[in-house]
């Protein structure tokens, strides 16, 4: 389906017993067709506690997430190489099944709640006949007049946005939410009969996307947002003064298009202007100075992914992030190796996708000015 593993995000850092990566399309021509993604969580089990661990993985042995039907049409598809237009939607239907909500648990009203106080997104994963979906995602061009227009409408919105603040350059992704609803669910009892609970976890979700950063934009913006949540922790900061944190610290971030071009910190596609046809007496020329003759030009490539943190305190606000077992969360290790064995597939660094995008831009550039070499 032209979806792949793009990105590794340990959410341990959030203080959440789970790992991810992101389901999309990988060049730019497939994003333009389908600018989706599947943020796509794992729970680990080595961060649970050991009657937790117990509990969910007997719960888990009791379900199968896909359809026979869909794994029959999997398995013809990977032989063939196709699916007929009626599998298609055969396939489609079947594969609903996987993520659709509902609202009879697998688990008893008591198991339910030895795995909520474990932690709320455990009893989350683990309570129900499938991997719903938790929340889809709308983007938007202005994150903050959709946060002041869910304020004002009454909406339980989230305290604050994710991310970077406001800037003149958007970079990388801001995200808000409007917190879950409580809905009501239905457990087993000792009788095997259903009695009547209820559970949070849908919401809604909005994001701005930004530019892409490079490996050295990157590293600056976990540096700043470190300094900023270390200042933040230190005063207590309630959500109007981290705002306050968070735009003063960020004023070390260039907000110029031309200052993140020239300083490398963040990924631009190029193309060719009319001027372009002109034709040059040598064989190689730098990048600097066609751009500065206006041969070429330039874009910024949108961030098609996801910030651990910004992931963390969405989940955060949403389901609560309560956990008996915090200190063994907060103090393990990412597990990218495991992370990929049990997919079966390597993920993709999403970076390099980046880096390789630019890469492509600029080699049409170069052919077509007919040179040897665009020195950067």
């Amino acid at each position: 389906m032209g979806m792949y593993p793009v990105g590794y995000y340990d959410l341990s850092v959030a203080g959440f017993p789970m790992h991810a990566t992101a389901f999309r399309p990988r060049t730019r021509e497939a994003l333009a067709r389908h600018p989706f993604r599947v943020f796509t969580t794992v729970l680990r089990m080595d961060l649970l506690m050991e009657r937790t661990r117990d509990l969910a993985q007997r719960a888990l042995k009791q379900r199968n997430i896909f359809t026979d039907r869909l794994v029959a049409l999997i398995n013809h598809a990977e032989v063939q190489g196709h699916l007929t237009p009626d599998e298609c939607k055969e396939f489609i239907t079947e594969g609903l099944e996987t993520f659709r909500w509902h609202s009879k648990a697998t688990v008893t009203l008591e198991e339910y709640k030895i795995l909520k106080e474990e932690h709320p997104l455990i009893a989350d994963i683990v309570s129900f006949p499938s991997c719903h979906i938790n929340h889809l995602t709308p983007r938007t061009i202005d994150i903050d007049l959709v946060q002041k227009m869910m304020q004002k409408n009454g909406m339980p919105a989230k305290e604050r946005i994710e991310g970077p603040p406001r800037r003149v350059c958007p970079i990388l992704l801001r995200q808000t939410s409007f917190k879950a609803l409580e809905e009501t669910v239905y457990f087993r009892d000792a009788n095997e009969a259903y009695v009547k609970g209820s559970h949070t976890a849908r919401f809604g979700e909005v994001e701005q996307r930004g530019y892409a950063l490079t490996r050295k934009g990157r590293k600056l913006y976990d540096d700043i947002l470190s300094q900023v949540n270390r200042e933040a922790a230190e005063t207590a900061a309630d959500p109007d003064k981290y705002e306050e944190i968070l735009r003063k610290h960020f004023e070390g971030f260039p907000d110029d298009l031309h200052e993140l071009q020239k300083q490398k910190l963040a990924y631009f596609c190029y193309r060719t202007t009319p001027k372009g046809k002109e034709g040059f007496a040598s064989e190689e020329a730098s990048l600097s100075q066609l751009l500065e003759d206006g041969i070429l030009e330039f874009e910024p490539i949108t961030y098609e992914d996801f910030l651990p943190l910004s992931a963390g305190g969405i989940f955060n606000s949403n389901l609560g992030n309560t956990s008996q077992s915090k200190r063994l969360i907060m103090e393990a290790d990412a597990d990218l190796d495991g992370f990929q064995q049990m997919m079966g597939t390597p993920t993709v660094d999403e970076i390099s996708l980046y880096e390789q995008m630019q890469k492509d831009s600029l080699e049409s550039c170069r052919v077509e000015l007919g040179l040897k070499a665009i020195v950067a």
